[in-house]
This record gives structure tokens, sequence and C-alpha cells, in this order.
């Protein structure tokens, strides 16, 4: 199948031009034959014509006249038609050179001589010629004339044949063109008037097919959008209100004094204040990163250095959940060009959730090593319950929860989203792996330093450091 426009339109003015010229030359050839048909008919009958008229001029009757168009039938009287066809009367109607339907010596009517073809001498008639090659026309002219005449007539009706068609496919290949483009123009206009997720027949493979693939998948991503939009807004009304409606109902019972002042109360209003204080920052945070403004204080580090950072955070909590915490750095593990605080907040993340869903008895490694040319990668894996196939391409959306029961553990559900905006803006990503009942494992590749980069592949840093 053909898949370029391009292509597809050249062939389609070369196979329309082509049709016209075969249309021109098939119409042409055939009128162009009848006229020369007629023309040696009618050259053949001015011939009979002159040799009648001779004849009679010469002998000034029509005796043995029999013998002259026999001997015509040799030359281009005879070729336009057979002798026996030819009737020749006198002036007063007596055949005198018998034919099918008159035979010598009948008399033929006044009605039918009248259709025939006079015998002039000295502008006098002095006979008939019926039947011979072909019809007569009064008043037609030379048959030269004639000829170019029916010429001209062929070319001007196969021209106007040609044209005929050549606007028929025209019409066809512009309807083709057309009705897409009329499909996407009233989807477009839809989407336009808000209705969100319009998609269009994809009728070919071309670049109108492939603009239509992308317009279904415009339109899919702006419906999914809008979609997690309002997800989100209710998401942000819901985490707003349970930490707002704790700082409110104790405010308000201390107000009228339903309540006693107490340290527990401030502390869980502080509580409840710092979590609305967190959720504000994370938003924040994914305002500036979507704004491509997310600020970011880069500097070469060992991935060591933050694997170690984060396992000091996390050694207490993990210990005290009867969970094995491990680092692994490869020998040829690159510096990578991170803002170091940023990292933290990324696999501080990763770690949270790696203890939240990690039974005891389990383990979590953290593992840095080279990823190719110009690439680090950071891993985070876990031995915990794992994530269903079915969430795995959602959980970096925002407030997104695999399991609904995090709705009241104070978690904000934009702590991945927030890490896969940290790590592209690095230039880096981010991917998850899991199997239920076995553990997860987060990878995150990040760009090496600029020096690095500079080297061909990983073994060159590794034997400078050597």
């Amino acid at each position: 199948m053909i898949r370029s426009l391009t292509l597809k339109l050249t062939l389609a003015f070369l196979f329309v031009g082509l049709i016209g010229a075969l249309l021109v030359a098939f119409f042409a050839a055939q009128r162009t034959q009848r006229a020369f048909d007629q023309f040696v008919q009618d050259r053949g009958r001015t011939s009979l014509i002159t040799t009648l008229a001779e004849y009679f001029q010469t002998n000034g009757s029509w005796d043995g006249v029999s013998k002259v168009v026999q001997h015509d039938g040799t030359n281009d009287a005879g070729t336009m038609g057979r002798a026996e066809a030819i009737v020749v009367c006198a002036a007063d109607g007596e055949v005198v050179l018998g034919g099918k339907n008159y035979p010598t010596g009948s008399w033929v009517p006044t009605s039918d001589r009248v259709r025939g073809i006079p015998i002039q001498v000295q502008g006098n008639t002095v006979g008939w010629l019926l039947g011979g090659p072909g019809p007569m026309r009064p008043g037609q002219g030379s048959p030269e004339a004639d000829f170019l005449s029916r010429i001209r007539w062929a070319i001007s009706y196969s021209a106007v044949g040609a044209i005929a068609v050549a606007l028929l496919l025209g019409f066809l290949l512009a309807r083709t063109l057309t009705h897409p483009l009329h499909e996407l123009t009233v989807a477009t206009q839809a989407i336009a008037r808000g209705a969100l997720g319009q998609q269009v027949k994809v009728r070919s493979r071309d670049e109108l097919g492939t603009l239509a693939v992308s317009f279904n998948q415009m339109s899919a991503d702006l419906a999914h959008a809008s979609t997690l939009r309002r997800q989100m807004t209710a998401d942000i009304a819901h985490d707003l209100r349970t930490p707002l409606s704790v700082i409110l109902g104790y405010t308000e019972a201390l107000r009228d004094g339903k309540l006693p002042v107490s340290q527990d109360i401030f502390d869980t209003m502080y509580t409840e204040a710092q979590h609305l204080q967190h959720l504000i920052d994370d938003l924040r945070t994914l305002s500036l990163a979507d704004a491509g403004e997310l600020p970011l204080t880069r500097q070469p580090i060992a991935p060591q250095a933050l694997l170690e950072r984060i396992a000091a955070m996390y050694r207490g909590q993990a210990y005290s959940q009867r969970i094995e915490l491990k680092t692994h750095t490869a020998a040829n593990t690159p510096d990578v060009e991170v803002d170091p605080e940023r990292m933290a907040q990324v696999l501080g993340n990763l770690m949270g959730n790696a203890l939240r869903y990690t039974p005891a008895g389990g383990a979590i490694t953290l593992t840095a090593e080279a990823a190719g040319a110009g690439k680090g990668a950071i891993t985070v894996r876990d031995t915990g319950t794992g994530i269903a196939p079915k969430d795995l391409s959602s959980i970096f959306e925002r407030f997104y929860r695999a399991d609904p029961s995090r709705q009241a553990d104070g978690s904000s559900g934009l702590g991945l989203a927030i890490a896969k905006s940290i790590v592209e803006a690095h230039g880096g990503s981010i991917a998850v792996e899991s199997t239920l009942g076995q553990g997860t494992c987060f990878t995150i590749t990040l760009p090496v330093t600029l020096e690095l980069q500079s080297h061909s592949d990983v073994e060159s840093f590794a034997q400078l450091r050597a």
C-alpha cells in the first residue's frame, strides 16, 4: 500500500493525464477512421459523377454506360461500392443502368429521383445517380473540405469527452482527499466545544492516515488529561479538607470552651498543619516541574554517597520493622550530575514506599551501577507485596493510589509523580518492574558528569580512576 500522499497525488495526476490522453487518442482514432471512410466515399462519388457526366457529354446519350461503370469498378469509384448497387436513370426517369431495386428499362418515380445525385452537363440535368458509394448530403462541399471538417469535430468531441472523464476522476480524487479532512474538521470543532475524546476513522496509511492517528491520540490524551484533572481537583479538595476539618473542629471547640486547652490538642493541630504544608509543597514542586522551572543545584556526586545518605536516614525504621537494608555500588559506577537534595527526595519517597509494603523479614537493596555510555543507574529493590500489573502503568500519575486504604494513611498520592518529574528534570528516566508477592524494583537512570560524557564509554572512566 502506498503510504506517501505526495506519491499518491503524483500517480493520480499521471493517471488522469494518461486517461485523458488515451481517451483523446481513442475517440480521435474512431472519428478519424469514420471521417476517412466518408472521405473515400465522397471522393469516389465525385469521381463517378464526373465520369458519367463526361460520358454523356461525349456520347450525347446513355447507351453503353454499363461498360463505363464496370470499368470504373477498378478505380476509386469502384472501391467504394459494387457496380450492381448503382442505378443511373435519364432525366425523364428511365433507368439506363439498372440495379437491384430498379432494373434497366424501368422508371424511377420523381420522389425517388430527387433523393439521388443529379448528373449535370453544362448546367443541365441529364440524369440521376441512385445508390452508389454512401449517401448524398445536399449542399456538401468538396471531399477534402468535408474530411477536414470531420477531423476538427472528432478532435473537439474527443477533447470534450476527455475533459468530462478528467473532471469525474478529479472529483473522486478530491473527495478522497477532502472527506477525511472534513471528518477531522468536524471532530476538531467538537473538541473546541468541549466534547473531548473525539475519534476519526483512519482510512489510509499515508500522511492523512498519520494525521488521523495523531489526532485520535491527541484527542484521547486530552480526554484522559481532563479526567485526571477533574480527579486531581477532587483529590486535592479531599486531601485539604481532612486536615482543615480537624484544625477547624479543634479551634471551634477551643473558642467555644467545649474542650480544655491541652498539649495533645496543639500537637494534633500542628501535625495536621504540617500535613497541609507538605501537600502544598508537593503541589508547588509539581507545578514548577511542569513549567520547566524546578530549581536544581547540579553538582557531580558519587551514587554511593547518595545511597549511604538514604540508608542512614531509614536504617532505624528498617531495623524497627525487622527489614534488612543493603547497599551495593559497582566498581565502575560513574559520578552523576544531579541536585543532591532533590535526588534524596526521590530516593526517600521510594524508600518510604518500600518500607511500607515490605513485611518483616524482608529486604530492601539500594544499588548503583553504570548504565551504558553517559548514564548511571540507581535501583531500589524490595521483597514486598508487589504491584498488580493493571496498576503499573498508572502509579506515576498524580493522586493515584493502587491501594485505596492509603487514603487515610497521610500520603498525598503525589510522591511518585514528584519523583518522576524531578528525575526527568535532570534529563533522566524512572521505570518500575514488579511481581505480586515477590517485590518491586524502581530503576532511575541519570546522566553522568559533564567531564565523563566526553569519554566514549564507562570503561574509559574506570581507567581514569585507576
